[in-house]
């Protein structure tokens, strides 16, 4: 029978393994067994038993079942860690890297976690990429577009797209890191913002007035708004594509940035890596970026006082 705890010391987190033909029941495993993990927080594992201490089962992984079963098991344990933390069972959720191919195959029609969170919550989501350096200010980088071909991102980035990434961000930069009226940038669009339009129309006519409207400041040239970010004079720059910020936040800090869904009901992190299926099963996966997932999912936990009750 179920029983209610009246108060939590320290937040739980669900954790699944993602990919089990990755490296992440591995960083998983070694995450668990670090003490400044063990320190702040209680970790429910989710994935195929016999797993990286699985908590709760999602199935059985043999190896070499492939594609398919792999990617069917990593969007099972995600769906089993949201309905874990919609019963107040646990505060927040990380997860390790899954294969997006995989996943379609499994029979989840999603380009990753961040679309699939936003669909099983029917909440408004934006990507962020967030990198804490102990030699100067944090950098953020927020996606206005996610995992769209090239070609498909001048039509994509929008007016809309860009005012909802700018709202969602400016409310998680302050609910769950505590910055009041953040500074916040957005990235151009074409090489030096177009220049007057000779290298493209899209930030003249659509970047820049959609800035003006929800009060952030650009479209400012790619090749010196995250360097601007990084002196401190921004809180969070939204990029209009994937790759443009994803390769900001790589270069400024690999291995240590956080991947945090903003627009959620609960906090929710991951590593800055992916499944890394070349290194898997060889003992050398770097756990560096799966621990800061999970010690920056507890702090917003943490922050958000959503430590009790929980059923168990």
């Amino acid at each position: 029978m179920s029983r209610l705890r009246e108060s939590v010391v320290l937040p739980r987190l669900a954790v699944t393994l993602g990919d089990p033909r990755g490296i992440g029941p591995e960083v998983v495993a070694k995450a668990l067994a670090d003490s400044r993990v063990r320190e702040v927080c209680e970790l429910h594992v989710v994935g195929p038993a016999g797993l990286s201490s699985v908590n709760e089962s999602i199935g059985e992984w043999r190896p070499g079942s492939g594609l398919r079963q792999a990617g069917l098991l990593s969007g099972l344990a995600i769906e089993r860690a949201v309905d874990l933390v919609r019963a107040d069972k646990v505060h927040g959720i990380v997860t390790a890297p899954i294969d997006k191919l995989a996943l379609q195959q499994g029979g989840y029609d999603y380009p990753g976690h961040t679309e699939m969170l936003g669909a099983l919550t029917g909440a408004r989501v934006a990507m962020m990429l967030a990198s804490t350096r102990s030699d100067g200010p944090a950098l953020r980088v927020v996606l206005a577009t996610t995992h769209l071909p090239l070609r498909d991102v001048p039509r994509a980035v929008t007016r809309d797209a860009i005012i909802q990434a700018a709202t969602i961000t400016r409310r998680g930069l302050d609910d769950w890191y505590g910055i009041e009226d953040p500074k916040i940038a957005l990235c151009a669009l074409n090489p030096h913002a177009g220049d007057g339009g000779r290298f493209g129309h899209e930030d003249d006519e659509v970047l820049a007035p959609a800035a003006r409207e929800c009060g952030i400041a650009g479209p400012l040239p790619a090749d010196t708004v995250f360097v601007r970010a990084l002196s401190g004079e921004f809180d969070a720059v939204i990029a209009p594509y994937h790759d443009i910020g994803m390769t900001a936040i790589k270069v400024a800090s690999f291995g240590s940035a956080v991947n945090v869904t903003l627009g959620l009901p609960f906090p929710r992190t991951s590593p800055d890596h992916g499944t890394a299926l070349d290194i898997a099963g060889r003992g050398i996966a770097n756990p560096a970026s799966m621990i800061a997932a999970i010690l920056e999912c507890a702090r917003i936990a943490t922050r958000l006082s959503r430590l009790a009750p929980i059923h168990e």
